[in-house]
């Protein structure tokens, strides 16, 4: 390996901007426990973990179940 290297000559990845974006996503503490503890295991980080894992959804185009329970209170705004 070279003691130093010319980076004069280099240019911007142009195609960097499209790999990933940045986000703010709300979620609840089980769920992010529940991704760190496999990121964990796995020896990877979390955010990765869960960008495979909705990326997977994606590409399955899997949906999610949803069922409300009956007697659940209807939340007003005001």
């Amino acid at each position: 390996m070279r003691s130093e290297y010319d980076f004069s000559q280099s240019r911007k990845n142009p195609y960097a901007d499209h790999l990933k974006r940045q986000i703010t996503i709300r979620l609840d503490i089980a769920a992010v426990n529940y991704f760190k503890r496999m990121a964990a295991e796995l020896g990877m980080p979390y955010q990765n973990l869960i960008n495979l894992f909705l990326r997977d959804c994606a590409i399955e185009k899997r949906r999610p179940v949803i069922q409300w329970p009956k007697d659940a209170p209807k939340r007003v705004r005001r």
